[in-house]
């Protein structure tokens, strides 16, 4: 099982007492201002920290070629500097302190995965750094207490099983499958799932668990294929959704598979036209709106290796984009950025709903699409990993926001 030494968060944290003090983090000095990006780079969640590393940089690339942060933050430039957290609660934690205690920067953005941000954030409450969560949904992350750690995308965990229920209502569905990673992400979705589906007792429920580096999922799928599921939900296992997509038709399920924010450009490379009108996911993006589409013409011709400008670009170019409007406004001390940012709304072009939040730092308004590849053809220069495009099938009405 996959999880962390809380005994090692627990020194860590205590290790930035002599940093900092009790006071707010130092910010940069002349010159450049310097912001971290800790991400997932070479190891389970690359994809999704690739986008998020590049949608920050794109962001950066923008203001500076503007002239920089203004305001009170003089038209100083900024600066990213990018730390691999390994996609493990040990990688974060270095990764954290590189970024920190070595490069200074003012606030940490794109973290991906849960056992990551559940050990980063105490670092983060204790130091007086902002951080923000790319993905990482897993409900644990924030306590009441914490007010430098804000969602961004993805909601708690707790907050994504009631629209899958809703989902499964809506069509009539008597038997649900779901594969569940042995990670916290993974853990949360599993709790929720049963917590939601055992209001209503109509709808059988087999939640299978796997690891969350399994490539092969068949032993899964044939046990939720004997229970004769009618929809399979990948949301608890982000890295295996194309797989169990794909071997889930080899098997000839031929059942709807609902993902987790998983990037679509990774599903459709593992299943092919397979995805195509079948595989549907959750999203913060409005993939249909004039606002996503002109930005995402813009980060591919900056970035055209990445094939689609997935929600986790659109999360870090937000990320970056709040922090140069808190620096322009307020100066680069922490303590008054974080005040700042919980004290505004910020329209950022293409997402589902204005960014703003309660005072633990959740989102105070999700409102996530329902979203399903199609064959396309993509929009003029928003796809440039095939003609494959995005419907919106549905938006939620605004979740209410998980209370620690």
């Amino acid at each position: 099982m996959k999880r962390f030494s809380s005994v090692a968060v627990i020194c860590a944290v205590a290790s930035l007492v002599a940093v900092f003090g009790s006071g707010a983090a130092s910010a940069s000095g002349g010159g450049t201002i310097a912001i971290g990006g800790l991400t997932s780079l070479t190891s389970t969640f690359t994809p999704w920290g690739i986008q998020a590393r590049d949608g920050m940089q794109f962001a950066v690339n923008q203001i500076d070629a503007a002239g920089g942060v203004k305001g009170k933050g003089g038209g100083r430039k900024l600066q990213l500097f990018v730390a691999d957290d390994t996609s493990s609660a040990s990688g974060g934690i270095a990764a954290w302190k590189q970024l920190v205690q070595s490069d200074h920067v003012v606030s940490v953005g794109g973290v991906i995965d849960s056992d990551v941000a559940v050990a980063t954030a105490p670092m983060s409450e204790k130091a007086k750094i902002p951080m923000f969560l790319t993905k990482a949904g897993t409900s644990s992350i924030l306590t009441l207490k914490s007010r430098y750690t804000f969602r961004t995308c993805l909601p708690a965990a707790a907050e994504v099983a009631a629209p899958i229920l809703q989902y499964a209502k809506a069509k009539g569905l008597t038997s649900i499958g779901a594969i569940v990673a042995d990670y916290a992400w993974g853990y949360s979705i599993k709790s929720s799932l049963e917590a939601t589906f055992a209001t209503d007792p109509q709808i059988h429920l087999n939640i299978q668990d796997a690891p969350v580096t399994a490539t092969s999922f068949t032993p899964y799928l044939q046990a939720l294929q004997n229970d004769h599921v009618q929809m399979i939900i990948a949301t608890g296992h982000p890295p295996g959704s194309g797989p169990i997509l794909a071997q889930s038709l080899q098997l000839g399920m031929n059942v709807p598979v609902v993902g987790a924010y998983t990037p679509f450009s990774l599903v459709e490379g593992a299943a092919g036209k397979a995805a195509f009108n079948t595989w549907t996911d959750f999203k913060c993006e409005a993939v249909n709106s004039s606002g996503f589409q002109s930005l995402a013409a813009k980060f591919l011709q900056a970035f055209p290796k990445d094939g689609f400008m997935e929600d986790d670009a659109l999360s870090g170019y937000a990320y970056v984009q709040i922090m140069a409007k808190a620096i322009a406004a307020v100066g680069t001390d922490t303590a008054k950025i974080s005040a700042y940012i919980h004290a505004h709304t910020f329209n950022i072009p293409g997402y589902t709903f204005p960014l703003k939040w309660t005072a633990w730092g959740e989102i105070a308004d999700a409102r996530i699409a329902l979203d399903q590849i199609t064959a396309g053809p993509a929009p003029s220069g928003d796809n440039t990993a095939g003609t494959w495009w995005i419907s919106q099938l549905s938006l939620s009405s605004p979740l209410k926001p998980y209370k620690p």
